[in-house]
């Protein structure tokens, strides 16, 4: 059987309370009794039962992070700033991925209710604003991640992905293009309609461009891909002069269906952004440009925003909104 707390206190002559003070708050016991008790945990091997202390005192050490998709390097990039900016308050993160799957979405948020976490950081997919007020009565903070709260009941932080969806449109109109694609869904995901939204705010300003939408399942390379393949099975004069991606992962499935499947120029055929400005991005067979978003600094904020919160139920929420940034790049750099 594993080595309890009366165990201890049995060998090294001292009551269960003497030990817990040991554990707990050593500083208000002898010297020679706390040497005792430390000497008898590691006698008899003792590994203090953390999260059942944890749950008995109402909270854990553990921040619940639920993002869209973990393949994703931009979710992998904003967990790294919830990790790095957890640890400096003594907390961990636990990652969980909706894979855009609403029931999979609700089971992490039972999960991390269960375990009552310090908070969650979660970027929905589906309506959670009834799940995340019945968390919040249970004492558990929650902060909406690259998503705004549309009733500012909650706190977020995010980007403006309308003025996202605008920058990138109106760089590719600058570059002559006027023939336009958007790629990019399911429009159930909020990014994906704001960033679209900003597409037609640049078009609206010029009469001789138009905007295609060509509507995919995932925000996936091989959704890209297969987007990708469907534009270039098109007579070449009623392909679009110019592709904006919803995200990086679809520009680069694009890509590669618009290079090795007909072998498209880009950018001198075809001209392409993406979106998140991914490490990947760069890399590209054809560097991509995009639109970047400051990914480790917005998990960094979460979690900063989360704590306050956390230390202070009537804390107002807040509404952090960064701006997003014209990474160009040769995807979409000729000269026209």
């Amino acid at each position: 059987m594993p080595v309890n707390v009366r165990d201890v206190a049995a060998r090294a002559g001292v009551s269960v309370g003497t030990v817990s003070n040991v554990l707990n708050r050593p500083d208000k016991v002898a010297a020679d009794t706390v040497h005792r008790v430390t000497e008898a945990i590691a006698e008899l091997g003792f590994i203090r039962n953390d999260a059942a202390r944890q749950l008995r005192a109402g909270r854990s050490k553990t921040i619940g992070l639920v993002v869209l998709d973990v393949r994703n390097p931009f979710f992998t990039d904003v967990a790294r700033g919830a990790e790095d900016q957890a640890a400096l308050a003594g907390l961990t993160v636990t990652l969980g991925n909706s894979d855009e799957n609403p029931e999979r979405e609700t089971k992490y948020l039972d999960l991390f209710d269960e375990q009552r976490v310090h908070g969650v950081l979660i970027s929905p997919y589906a309506d959670i604003t009834e799940r995340l007020i019945a968390l919040r009565k249970r004492g558990i903070p929650a902060v909406l991640v690259d998503r705004s709260s549309g009733d500012l009941s909650f706190s977020s932080v995010s980007v403006d992905d309308i003025e996202g969806g605008r920058i990138a449109v109106e760089h590719l109109i600058e570059q002559g293009h006027r023939r336009i694609a958007f790629v990019g869904g399911p429009m159930g995901i909020t990014q994906v309609t704001d960033r679209l939204a900003g597409a037609h705010d640049a078009i609206a300003q010029h009469e001789d461009a138009r905007l295609e939408v060509v509507t995919i399942e995932a925000l996936s390379v091989i959704a890209g891909r297969q987007a990708g393949a469907s534009i270039v099975d098109r007579a070449p004069e009623d392909r679009p002069d110019a592709i904006f991606a919803a995200n990086d992962l679809v520009a680069m499935g694009v890509l590669q269906a618009l290079m090795m499947q007909a072998r498209v120029r880009v950018p001198d055929d075809i001209a392409l952004i993406g979106y998140d400005d991914i490490d990947f991005a760069s890399a590209a067979v054809v560097p991509l440009s995009s639109i970047r978003q400051p990914s480790a600094l917005m998990g960094q904020t979460a979690v900063e925003i989360l704590l306050e919160e956390a230390d202070d139920a009537s804390t107002p929420p807040r509404q952090v909104v960064f701006k997003p940034e014209l990474v160009v790049r040769e995807s979409t750099s000729a000269t026209r």
